[in-house]
C-alpha cells in the first residue's frame, strides 16, 4: 500500500506552481530541484555581483589557459608513448631517418608530423602553459600590490601561490618529456642540483632517475607526475581557490558607493556569464593564433638526447630562467673536507631558488604581524597608499628580472656582441644592487604620488587659468574636486607606527624587550612612520582650507 498517497499527489501537482505541462528541459530541472535544490541554489548564486574592472581579467586568463592545457593535454596523451627504449626512426622527418632514439622522442616526432593536428596541439599546449604561468604571476602581483591578500583571504593567497609554483614545476616536467637534446640538458641541470645536496644527494639522484643518469625510468615517471599527480593537486587547489572566491566575494577598488562591506558591479547572470564566455573563446582564439604562426620548442631541430652532447640553445622556458641565472651567476666555489666535496656553486643557488619564491609567498603574514590588524578587508588599496609594500614587490620583480637576464647571458652576448664575462659580473653586482635601488626609487615615487593626492584634496585641480588679485598678485585658478573624486582619494586608512613601551614598568623594574618586539616596532616605523607615508588631510584641514578659499573668493572683485 502506498504511504501518504494524497500528499505525493499534491506535491506532484503543485511542484513548481506551473499550470501548463512542463517541457523536457523544465522537467529535467524539476528533477534536479527535487534532489539538490537547484532553484534555490541558482537563485542564491546567479545574482551574485562581480566587480567590473580590467585587472580581474588577468585571473580569468589563467583559468582559461588552464582549461586549454587540460584539453590539449588529453589529446596529446592519446598519442604520446612515455618510454625510453631505443628505436630506429623511419618517419616523415627525413633528416633523422635511421637515427637511434628513445620511444618518447619518436612519438613526439610522430605527433608533430604524422598525427592530424598534432603539431598545432603541441604548439597550443606549450603556448598555453607559458601564458598560464605569466597570467598567474601577473594576477598574483596585482593581488599583492592591491593588498587583496589581507584577512580573510590568506588561504586564497596561499592556494594561488601554490598553483603558480606547481605550474612552474609541471611546465618543466612537460617540456622534459620529449627526451630531445634540449630537454635532456635541462634534466642534466636538475641532476646536478640534486647531487649538490650534502649526504643524501647521490641517493636522491639514483632514486629519481632509477639508477645512473639518464637511466630508463625518468620519462615514464615524469609523465605520471606531469599528467596525473600535479594536475590533480592543481585541480584541487583551483577548486579551493574558486570556492573561497565565491564565499569571500571579490574585492573592489575604492570609489563612490564602494565600501568595505558591499560589492558594486554587474550580476553573474546574465552579464558576467556572457562576458566571461566570450572572453574564454577570445583567449582560446588568440592562443591558437599564436601557436599557428609562432613556432615554439621545435624538437626535431635539436635531435635526440645524448649525455655526451649539449644543445647550444639550452635555455629553459622564461619562468624557470631565474633558476638558470642563479647557477650561471654563482662562482664555482667548492669545499673539500674529509674526502668529500661540497659544491657551493650549485648548492647555494639550489637553496636560494625556493627562497625567492617563499619570500613573496609568505609576505602577507609578515605584514599582518607588523600591523597587528585582525579586521576583514574587502576594499583594495591603491599601490601608492602602501609605499613600502609596493617598493618591496617591485624589488622582488627586479631581482627576478636580473636573474632572468643572467640565465640568458650567452644569448645576450651573441646577439649584442658583448662580453659574456662582463654580462655575468654586471648581473652579479645587480643581484645585490638593483633590488635596493628599485626599492628606494619605487618608495619615493609612491610618496610623491601621495603628496600629489594631498595637494589635489587641499587645493583642487590646476586649470591653467591665471588671474590677477586686487593687490596685484597673479595666481592660478584651482578647480575643486568633485565629491566622488574626493571619496576615491580618501577611501583608505593609514596605520599609526608602533611605539616601544616604557623602559621600566609600573613597579620601576626594567622592562625586558625581546629582539622580535624591537624588530616589529622598527619595521612598523619604516612602514608607517614619517618616512613611510604622507599623512592624508583630515576633515578639519579640508574644511579649514575650503573656508580660506571661500574667503579669498569673496574678496575678489566681481567680473563684469
Amino acid at each position: 500500500m502506498r504511504a501518504f498517497p494524497e500528499r505525493r499527489q499534491r506535491f506532484r501537482n503543485e511542484g513548481s506552481g506551473r499550470r501548463a505541462p512542463a517541457g523536457k528541459g523544465e522537467a529535467l530541472a524539476d528533477w534536479f530541484d527535487g534532489r539538490v535544490g537547484l532553484y534555490k541554489m541558482a537563485k542564491a548564486n546567479l545574482r551574485k555581483v562581480f566587480p567590473d574592472h580590467w585587472s580581474f581579467l588577468i585571473g580569468e586568463i589563467a583559468l582559461y589557459t588552464f582549461v586549454i592545457i587540460i584539453l590539449t593535454g588529453v589529446y596529446l596523451t592519446l598519442f604520446f608513448k612515455p618510454a625510453m627504449n631505443e628505436v630506429v626512426y623511419a618517419g616523415r622527418w627525413t633528416p633523422l631517418s635511421g637515427i637511434r632514439m628513445s620511444q618518447a622522442y619518436k612519438s613526439t616526432l610522430d605527433i608533430s608530423f604524422d598525427v592530424r593536428g598534432g603539431l598545432l596541439m603541441r604548439q597550443v599546449h606549450h603556448w598555453a602553459a607559458i601564458i598560464f604561468i605569466a597570467s598567474m604571476l601577473a594576477h598574483m602581483m596585482r593581488t599583492f600590490y592591491n593588498g587583496v591578500f589581507r584577512k580573510p583571504r590568506e588561504i586564497n593567497w596561499l592556494s594561488g601561490a601554490g598553483l603558480l609554483i606547481l605550474g612552474m614545476f609541471d611546465g618543466f616536467m612537460g617540456y622534459s618529456l620529449p627526451d630531445d637534446l634540449l630537454s635532456g640538458t635541462g634534466l642534466r641541470f636538475m641532476e646536478g642540483a640534486i647531487l649538490s645536496i650534502p649526504i643524501v644527494g647521490t641517493y636522491l639522484s639514483f632514486f629519481f632517475f632509477g639508477g645512473q643518469f639518464p637511466g630508463t625510468d625518468i620519462v615514464p615517471r615524469l609523465f605520471t607526475v606531469h599528467v596525473l599527480l600535479i594536475p590533480g593537486i592543481m585541480v584541487g587547489l583551483l577548486a579551493l581557490h574558486m570556492i573561497l572566491l565565491v564565499y569571500h566575494k571579490h574585492t573592489h577598488l575604492p570609489g563612490p558607493g564602494r565600501k568595505n562591506m558591499n560589492i558594486v558591479g554587474p550580476p553573474l547572470w546574465p552579464v558576467y556569464v556572457a562576458k566571461s564566455g566570450g572572453f574564454f573563446f577570445l583567449v582560446f582564439g588568440v592562443t591558437t593564433l599564436m601557436s599557428a604562426i609562432a613556432q615554439i620548442n621545435p624538437v626535431w631541430a635539436y635531435g635526440p638526447y645524448r649525455p655526451d652532447q649539449v644543445s647550444t640553445d639550452a635555455q629553459p622556458d622564461w619562468y624557470m630562467g631565474y633558476s638558470e641565472g642563479l647557477i650561471r651567476l654563482m662562482p664555482g666555489w667548492e669545499i673539500n673536507l674529509w674526502g668529500h666535496t661540497l659544491v657551493l656553486g650549485v648548492l647555494i643557488p639550489f637553496l636560494v631558488f625556493p627562497t625567492v619564491l617563499l619570500v613573496i609567498w609568505l609576505y602577507p603574514f609578515l605584514e599582518a604581524w607588523i600591523t597587528g590588524d585582525r579586521r576583514e578587508h574587502h576594499l583594495n588599496q591603491r599601490p601608492r597608499n602602501a609605499p613600502t609594500r609596493t617598493a618591496f614587490g617591485n624589488a622582488w620583480v627586479a631581482l627576478y628580472g636580473v636573474l632572468l637576464l643572467g640565465g640568458g647571458n650567452d644569448l645576450i652576448a651573441t646577439h649584442f656582441d658583448l662580453s659574456i664575462n662582463a654580462i655575468t659580473w654586471a648581473c652579479r653586482v645587480g643581484f645585490f644592487v638593483v633590488p635596493v635601488v628599485v626599492f628606494i626609487i619605487s618608495k619615493r615615487i609612491c610618496l610623491g604620488l601621495q603628496r600629489k593626492d594631498r595637494e589635489l584634496l587641499l587645493h583642487g585641480r590646476e586649470t591653467g587659468i591665471i588671474e590677477r588679485l586686487p593687490h596685484g598678485e597673479y595666481v592660478e585658478v584651482h578647480e575643486p574636486l568633485s565629491p566622488a573624486e574626493k571619496y576615491t582619494l580618501t577611501a583608505y586608512e593609514q596605520y599609526e607606527p608602533l611605539e616601544l613601551p616604557p623602559t621600566v614598568d609600573e613597579a620601576g623594574v626594567a622592562r625586558k624587550l625581546s629582539f622580535m618586539e624591537r624588530l616589529r616596532v622598527s619595521l612598523s616605523r619604516s612602514y608607517f612612520g614619517i618616512n613611510g607615508q604622507i599623512a592624508k588631510p583630515t576633515q578639519e584641514q579640508a574644511a579649514e582650507h575650503e573656508e580660506h578659499e571661500e574667503a579669498e573668493r569673496a574678496e575678489e572683485p566681481q567680473r563684469p
